[in-house]
Parts: structure tokens; C-alpha cells; sequence
């Protein structure tokens, strides 16, 4: 099971009922935040959440509204007494900009990791977790990530007992790939089944539609993505700027075939996005347009 919640679903500036865009997500002890603009703090208290088991934060990319609230954040972190080291993740330049951000934040009492994305498209394994980073198209260095938790496939007795392995290896082999007994290694493969539907969560913002956001979202259980313009006569506007409308982003949920599409990052001028709630949902009918602190669990198929 992994918990999501859309900590805030502005773009640009902060309103008093809406913040700058910005997800986390928990699993299995860990934490996973994506951007940290301002406001960012209040809308996990708001939340109910904590701020200590963050383990790594995302950057898509290094505007203000999806990165000035990061000092303000490792001081609290650093406030918490935390020590264990904070990976963090986002396009070159990374360590660069944190360290100028950090001019305000200078003594921490851990110790903070950069991973600076070099490709058009990059894994990273985080304590069970896959978190996939692809590049979009923005007028900057842009990138959006889908995080996935694979499932291995059920324990086969038959198959265990025609590959001959030990009793006494069935237990471990369901959570370990390898197992040595008696001088023989065992192997994952030799006792499960086929592997199963996994759970996959995808993350896009400021960026048009590309082919590479499609792909990457492909049947995605919950597709989080900027519908920054709903009004008739914005697609010129977000061609300029390169963002997105929300009929664009339908779009692209339509052909990635995903269970659910929330809207986020919207323009500070659209003041009632759910006006365009009907209107989006001809085009890709499992669309939600996004209020500040929308939560889910995403579940396995057997488990929901």
C-alpha cells in the first residue's frame, strides 16, 4: 500500500486556500516528497503528516514556486534532530542551487546527498521503491517521476517441491532473492509464480505534452498531472510558457491508459477549476480536479 497526498495544487504563487504544488508519499516507514515550494510546511501539517520520515525529495525542476520552500524545511528537519542523510534528487545544477539556498540554512545536523540527473531518464531504488525520472518540456531543465513498487509473484508449492529446495528455504525465499542451505544456493524464481501487478504512480508538471509523458504514465494507477488553464482561448498561452491546459492533460491520460487523473498547478487567474470538471471528463472521464490536501491509498487489485 502506498499513501499519497497532494500536499498543495497552485502554480506560480501561493493563494490563501491554495498552495504551490507539491506531492508526498509514504511507504513502509519512508517518504517521498516531490518539490518543495513555499508553503510547503504548513500543507503537511495541514495534512497530518510528518515532516522526519522524508527520506528523499524530487526536484522537477528549479522555478521558485517548486523550490523556495526547501531551506525553511531542512531547518525544521534539522530542528526534529534528524541525522539520517537526506538523498535528494533533481536535474544538474542540483547541488549548485541548493547550496545558494542554503546560505540561510548553513549548519544542519545531517548530512544531505545529491543525485544529479544526467539522462533523459533515470532510476533510483529507494528501500523498496522505484523512482523513475524522464525529462519533459519546459522552458528549463524539467523532469517528471513515476514511483513504483513492483510485486513478486505467490509462493508455489509444487514449484518449490520440483526444484527440490529445502523446506526449511520456502519462508526466506519469499522475501530475500537468494538463499544458501547446506552448501546449495536457492533462488527467488525456483519457488514463486509469475510476478504481479505492482502499484505505479506518475507526476508531471510544467511541461506540454510529450510522447516521453504518455510512455512513462503507461497504466499508471494514479496519473498526478498540471492542468494549469481550463478557459477557452489559453492554448496559445500555454504553448508561450510551455505548460499545459487540462483538456491536454485528459489527453495524455486517455492514451496512457491510467486508472485516475488528478489535476494540479493552476494558474493563480483560475480561480474555480472544478467549473471545468464536466468538460474534461468527455475527454477522460476518471478525472479530478485537485484541491489542497487530496489523499488516497493505492492498493494492490487483491488488497483494495
Amino acid at each position: 500500500m502506498i499513501d499519497v497526498c497532494l500536499l498543495g495544487t497552485g502554480g506560480m504563487m501561493p493563494l490563501p486556500q491554495r498552495a504551490l504544488t507539491s506531492l508526498m508519499v509514504r511507504y513502509n516507514g519512508t517518504s517521498i516528497l516531490i518539490d518543495c515550494g513555499e508553503g510547503t510546511q504548513i500543507a503537511v501539517k495541514k495534512c497530518g503528516w510528518s515532516f522526519k520520515p522524508i527520506d528523499v525529495i524530487c526536484f522537477t525542476h528549479f522555478h521558485a514556486d517548486h523550490i523556495s520552500g526547501l531551506p525553511g524545511l531542512l531547518l525544521t528537519l534539522g530542528n526534529a534532530e534528524r541525522t539520517e542523510p537526506l538523498l535528494l534528487v533533481g536535474p544538474k545544477r542540483l547541488e549548485k542551487v541548493v547550496t545558494a539556498l542554503r546560505t540561510i540554512a548553513p549548519e544542519l545536523p545531517f548530512l544531505i546527498e545529491f543525485h544529479e540527473l544526467q539522462e533523459a531518464e533515470e532510476t533510483i531504488h529507494v528501500n523498496g521503491l522505484n523512482i523513475h525520472a524522464f525529462r519533459v518540456n519546459h522552458n528549463v531543465t524539467c523532469y517528471g517521476y513515476s514511483i513504483e513498487l513492483d510485486r513478486a509473484g505467490k509462493f508455489d508449492v509444487n514449484k518449490a517441491k520440483e526444484n527440490q529446495v529445502p523446506m526449511p528455504c520456502w519462508s526466506s525465499l519469499q522475501k530475500q532473492e537468494q538463499v544458501e542451505y547446506q552448501g546449495t544456493v536457492y533462488t527467488q524464481d525456483m519457488v514463486l509464480g509469475p510476478a504481479r501487478k505492482g502499484l505505479k504512480l506518475t507526476y508531471c508538471t510544467d511541461t506540454r505534452p510529450t510522447g516521453s509523458i504518455v510512455e512513462n504514465a503507461k497504466g499508471s494507477d494514479l496519473f498526478i498531472c498540471e492542468g494549469m488553464y481550463g478557459e477557452d482561448g489559453k492554448e496559445q498561452k500555454a504553448k508561450e510558457y510551455k505548460h499545459m491546459t487540462m483538456y491536454e492533460a485528459a489527453e495524455l491520460a486517455k492514451q496512457a491508459e491510467v486508472q485516475e487523473l488528478w489535476l494540479t498547478h493552476y494558474s493563480p487567474s483560475l480561480v474555480h477549476p472544478e467549473q471545468f470538471e464536466s468538460k474534461v471528463r468527455k475527454i477522460f472521464p476518471q478525472t479530478i480536479i485537485s484541491r489542497d490536501g487530496r489523499v488516497c491509498e493505492l492498493m494492490f487489485e487483491d488488497e483494495a
